[in-house]
């Protein structure tokens, strides 16, 4: 059964889902407390907010396990936020936007590349990653309530992602739908890789020269 999504609606979120990032949230000055925040929370960076679309799109298309790199990205996450409220961002604080920086670049260039990679490896190259997007969101966030919004709403992240790869897959296999189709499904995702990767680049090169 095909996804029941419109063709160009996937098409589009794809290809416009690195340029989601091009607005970066503002970090608060203290932590947030409550589901609301906490669900809000990944919406509002937008550099996470495509970092967990593209986990979940990459997943579903080149992945033979596809929920398990979300799911180990929502796992690590969960544990960055605890080791933030721990103080682990005193330590560790000054390589956690690097890491996110390099962590679009990485994501971007699996997409850009159509890399596949065993069900192990991606869930541990992306839960590497995930714990530093944790430590971020937990150093702004406080209480159960809060890192369960987060949790959620990082959750239905990949979800789409997922949603989005499985329908293009979908697509691909749909031969009778035309060679233009089948190329488009294609090349919609690795110009989504590539135009976040070349951001995740960016970034990376900006905090050297701060």
């Amino acid at each position: 059964m095909r996804p029941a999504l419109p063709r160009t609606a996937v098409l589009c979120a794809t290809v416009l889902l690195p340029a989601l990032a091009l607005a970066h949230g503002e970090a608060g000055d203290h932590a947030h407390a409550g589901f609301t925040a906490g669900f809000a929370h990944p919406f509002t960076g937008i550099d996470h907010l495509a970092a967990m679309l593209a986990v979940g799109l990459w997943s579903a298309l080149h992945t033979p396990r596809p929920w398990l790199a979300p799911l180990t990205f929502v796992g690590l996450l969960l544990a960055g936020a605890l080791l933030a409220a721990a103080g682990a961002v005193a330590e560790l604080g000054a390589t956690v936007e690097p890491m996110i920086a390099a962590s679009l670049l990485v994501f971007g260039l699996l997409l850009a590349a159509r890399l596949s990679l065993s069900a192990g490896l991606g869930a541990a190259l992306v839960g590497g990653f995930a714990l530093f997007h944790g430590l971020a969101h937990g150093s702004e966030l406080a209480g159960a309530a809060a890192w369960s919004g987060m949790v959620l709403a990082t959750a239905l992240l990949h979800a789409t992602g997922l949603w989005i790869g499985l329908a293009l897959r979908q697509m691909r296999l749909e031969s009778e739908r035309g060679a233009a189709a089948v190329r488009m499904s294609v090349q919609a995702p690795q110009l989504a890789g590539a135009a976040l990767a070349t951001l995740g680049a960016a970034m990376l090169a900006g905090g050297w020269l701060a």
